[in-house]
């Protein structure tokens, strides 16, 4: 093999080796928005399963935003097992942040309800 063969032979071997490692970085980072965006959500369940509990001690059954919530957090489940695959790392990242959207309006909520029922001075 003369030298030009053999520099083109390593340009090419270069080249595929920088392109799958460009593609497994990718891949982890997918990896991480998916892994991410489903610890959101467990955070987001556990929380509105708390919040459940407090409103309708509250308010009750019939008036329960919590409910919504539920379903909107579920939908957002079934999204991201139907497309985590073919997601891009935006729409991962907006569906997270819709997640954590949420789970600030419910703190917000619990925060409203612990206040009411503190003691007033």
């Amino acid at each position: 093999m003369t030298t030009t063969t053999l520099l083109l032979l390593a340009a090419i071997i270069t080249a595929a080796a920088l392109f799958l490692s460009k593609r497994q970085a990718r891949r982890g980072r997918r990896q991480r928005a998916v892994s991410d965006l489903l610890d959101a959500a467990d955070a987001l369940e556990a929380r509105l399963r708390t919040a459940r509990a407090e409103i309708e001690a509250v308010a009750g059954d019939e008036d329960n935003p919590v409910q919504e919530a539920m379903k909107e957090m579920l939908r957002q489940r079934l999204w991201l097992q139907q497309h985590q695959g073919s997601a891009s790392l935006d729409e991962l990242a907006k569906v997270r942040e819709s997640i954590e959207l949420a789970r600030a309006r419910i703190d917000t909520q619990l925060e409203r309800i612990e206040r009411a029922r503190a003691p007033q001075t």
